[in-house]
């Protein structure tokens, strides 16, 4: 049959293979599968049909696959050994043959159809190539600008796709407009309906700040301080809890800088939201104690089994270690990962004058009276 413009055709393959790695056998598979699909809507013929197409010179044929009887009843699906004989010297019944058709004006039709194919095997690939290449992404700091911000949702254009950044994933306080540039931490990375790449970027998710830390301290991104945990009130107050086994590095002076130049970055990208920074303890008592900054501790009653720990702080540190609406000692609860009860000076003074009233009252019950006076 008619070959598809079979240099031109065959050299796009080739070079496509060559540029951007489509295989030309996979094209050939798949334009051939079109083909058929192609010929079956044009001819409204059956469902034995068969397209080749030589990967050399680029000749295409079409083919009835046909089922090898001693009498054909059925002459679109069955042929009679003596015919299929005269096809192939070889041929047996139950066996099938191909019978090669040559439908007119099915050069047109199949030009077509290799074009499309080809592009859309192209943007198959390209949508393949964006995925995979923001798979490897995902935990990572993206940039881009603002495309849409007047739903919920905002989009961001990342370059070779969008972002899509769902209402819960902002920040309250910040307001986004169009053209804004913004940075965000890649959550997912998901497929569309359309085989789209589409990426879930976030602004609130604790891991964000635990990604800027990584970007803007040298001694975090070489491994010498480790971020041990983040807790955070998008938009108002995060907590950072860093650790350096070197003795001789100042895991949380190394984050804050000189004047706190480092953290001040941090800051400004979130917008004003305050950053706490302590260090990390592997004693429970002093980790959860640095865990309530600013506010002072001075004692701490921890039960490593339930994972509790009864705080105690000055009369005048209540109010700041609880934090206002309970946020300090909410986000101390999340970063140490501990249940923590806190309690001024005096309120433990009260509990235990309580304690000792109630355990004084044990001894003048009834009974033991009746048994004294005997």
């Amino acid at each position: 049959m008619k070959q598809i413009d079979v240099k031109e055709f065959i050299a796009a393959m080739e070079e496509l293979e060559k540029e951007r790695g489509i295989k030309k056998d996979y094209l050939i598979e798949s334009l051939e599968a079109a083909l058929v699909t192609a010929y079956k809507k044009n001819f409204d013929t059956v469902d034995n049909v068969k397209v080749t197409i030589d990967g050399d010179s680029g000749e295409l044929h079409i083919y009835a696959v046909m089922e090898v009887v001693e009498e054909s009843e059925d002459p679109l699906l069955e042929i009679s050994l003596k015919d299929a004989l005269k096809v192939n010297k070889k041929a047996s019944i139950g066996e099938t043959v191909d019978i090669e058709i040559k439908p007119k004006d099915f050069g047109r039709i199949a030009a077509q159809t290799a074009k499309q194919v080809v592009v859309q095997k192209i943007r198959e690939v390209e949508r393949d190539m964006v995925y995979n290449e923001y798979s490897d992404k995902k935990g990572e700091i993206v940039s881009g600008l603002v495309q849409k911000a007047d739903t919920g949702a905002i989009i961001i254009d990342l370059g070779k796709l969008e972002g899509i950044m769902p209402p819960k994933e902002q920040i309250e306080s910040e307001h986004y407009k169009v053209n804004d540039k913004i940075r965000g931490y890649v959550m997912s990375v998901e497929k569309g309906a359309k085989g789209n790449p589409q990426v879930i970027v976030s602004r609130s998710h604790p891991d964000f700040v635990r990604r800027l830390f990584e970007l803007e301290i040298p001694e975090i991104y070489e491994g010498l301080i480790e971020v041990k945990s983040v807790s955070r009130d998008p938009g108002n107050r995060s907590k950072v809890a860093v650790y350096s086994k070197n003795q001789n590095i100042d895991p949380v002076g190394s984050c804050v800088g000189q004047k706190g130049v480092r953290i001040q970055n941090i800051i400004n990208e979130l917008n004003g939201e305050k950053i706490d920074v302590i260090e990390w303890s592997e004693d429970p008592s002093t980790y959860i104690a640095a865990s309530l900054l600013p506010a002072q501790v001075l004692a701490v009653d921890s039960n490593v089994e339930e994972k509790f720990a009864q705080v105690i702080v000055p009369d005048d540190q209540l109010s700041l270690a609880i934090g206002k609406s309970g946020q300090n000692a909410r986000l101390a609860a999340r970063l140490t990962n501990w249940k923590i009860d806190i309690k001024s000076e005096s309120q433990i003074r009260e509990l235990i004058a309580k304690a000792s009233e109630d355990s004084e009252s044990e001894v003048f019950e009834p009974d033991n009276i009746e048994e004294n006076e005997e």
